[in-house]
C-alpha cells in the first residue's frame, strides 16, 4: 500500500488528488490518501444542490460546496472530520465496500472503538453512524472514499444539510445526535485526549502496517501544479457543481411588503428553462417579461439578480426589490 500525503485542507485539490492518481499517475499498489477539509458540502454524483443543501446557511457560513464522482447522500464534513481514500487497479466492475471498510475497521479497533459494517455504507458504533462510504470506476481504477466523524460540528451539520428552515427545529440536533456520534466521544480514557491531528497519524500507520507493504510517496511540484489544474477542471467551477444537477421542477413562495410572490421554475442542468410567476403583488412589469427574463439563467442568486436587472425588474414590482425576487427564486 502507497500513502500520500496530500497536505492541504481544500476540498477541490484533494479530489483533484484523488483524480489523478485514479487516471493519470498510477501505481500497480493500493493507493491510500487520508485528509480533511475545511467546512464543505460534499454532493453525491445525482444529487441537487436545491433539495439537499440549505445554500442560505451555507453561503454565510462560507462553506465550500463539491459534487463528487460517486454516488450517494451529501456529507457535511470539517476539520473536525476526516476523509480516507482508496485508489485500487482492479479489473472487476462491481462496488465491493467491505474490502476497504474491514482496514479502517481494524485501525479503529486498535484505539480500542470497536466499529462496525451495516451492510450498506455506513461504518457504526453500536446503531451510531460514524462513518458514510461511496465507491466509483474511473476508466481501470476503483476509488473508495469514505467519512470519519472524529470531532465534527454536527449542528453545522444537520443545519446546513436541512433545506426547509422549519424541519431544523422539528427535526432536533438531539434526534440527530441519537442516530450519529463523533468517534473522539467513544474513545476509552487512554485515548480521550487524542487530537484530530494524532487521531490521524494513528489511523494511518495502523492501516499502512495491516496492509503488509507499507510506502510513503511524496508529492512532487509536478505532481500538485498537475492537480491544481484537475482541481480546477474537474470539480471547483459552476458546472461540475451546479451544472450536473437532474433536471427539476421547483416552487418558490414569499409574502412581502407588495403582497405574495409565487413562483414556478423548471431547471434544466442548472438553468431555467421555463417559469411562471402568480400572486396578489403589483407590477409595472408584465409577468410573462418577468419571466422571460429568468429563461436561460443559471439558477443562483447572483445570475438571477443580474437578469432581473438586466431586464428591468427593479422597482417594476411594487414594494419589493430585485434583491429580493432574486432572494426567493435561488437562495
Amino acid at each position: 500500500m502507497v500513502y500520500i500525503e496530500t497536505g492541504s485542507t481544500d476540498v477541490y485539490y484533494n479530489f483533484g488528488c484523488e483524480y489523478y492518481f485514479a487516471s493519470e499517475k498510477k501505481f500497480e499498489d493500493t493507493v491510500f490518501l487520508f485528509w480533511r477539509t475545511e467546512p464543505t458540502l460534499m454532493l453525491g454524483k445525482y444529487q441537487n444542490v436545491a433539495e439537499e443543501i440549505n445554500l442560505p446557511y451555507a453561503k454565510e457560513r462560507g462553506m465550500h460546496i463539491v459534487r463528487r464522482m460517486s454516488g450517494g447522500g451529501t456529507i457535511y464534513t470539517d476539520l473536525g472530520g476526516w476523509q480516507f481514500t482508496f485508489i485500487d487497479r482492479l479489473r472487476e466492475n462491481e462496488i465491493e465496500f467491505q474490502r476497504y471498510i474491514g482496514p479502517v475497521i481494524a485501525a479503529l479497533g486498535s484505539f480500542g472503538v470497536e466499529a462496525s459494517f451495516n451492510g450498506r455504507n455506513d461504518l457504526c458504533i453500536g446503531s451510531r453512524k460514524i462513518s458514510g462510504n461511496a465507491q466509483y470506476r474511473l476508466g481501470d481504477s476503483m476509488i473508495h472514499h469514505g467519512s470519519l466523524l472524529f470531532d465534527t460540528d454536527i449542528e453545522s451539520m444537520v443545519r446546513a444539510t436541512t433545506v426547509d428552515s422549519y424541519k431544523i427545529f422539528s427535526k432536533s440536533i438531539k434526534s440527530v445526535r441519537e442516530r450519529v456520534c463523533n468517534i473522539r466521544e467513544m474513545l476509552p480514557e487512554s485515548a480521550a485526549s487524542l487530537s484530530a491531528l494524532e487521531f490521524k497519524e494513528a489511523m494511518i500507520s495502523a492501516i499502512l502496517s495491516g496492509s503488509g507493504k507499507e510506502e510513503r510517496y511524496a508529492l512532487t511540484e509536478e505532481d500538485r501544479e498537475r492537480i491544481e489544474t484537475l482541481a480546477g477542471e474537474k470539480f471547483n467551477n459552476w458546472e461540475s457543481i451546479y451544472g450536473k444537477n437532474p433536471s427539476f421542477n421547483i416552487e418558490k413562495s414569499g409574502r412581502f411588503a407588495g403582497g405574495k410572490v409565487v413562483f414556478r421554475l423548471k431547471v434544466v442542468h442548472g438553468r431555467i428553462e421555463s417559469a411562471s410567476v402568480f400572486g396578489d403583488f403589483f407590477s409595472t412589469m408584465d409577468a410573462s417579461e418577468l419571466c422571460g427574463a429568468l429563461c436561460g439563467v443559471s439558477f443562483d442568486r447572483e445570475s438571477v439578480l443580474r437578469a432581473l436587472r438586466e431586464h428591468g425588474a427593479e422597482g417594476a414590482v411594487y414594494r419589493i426589490s430585485a434583491s429580493e425576487l432574486a432572494g426567493l427564486i435561488a437562495d
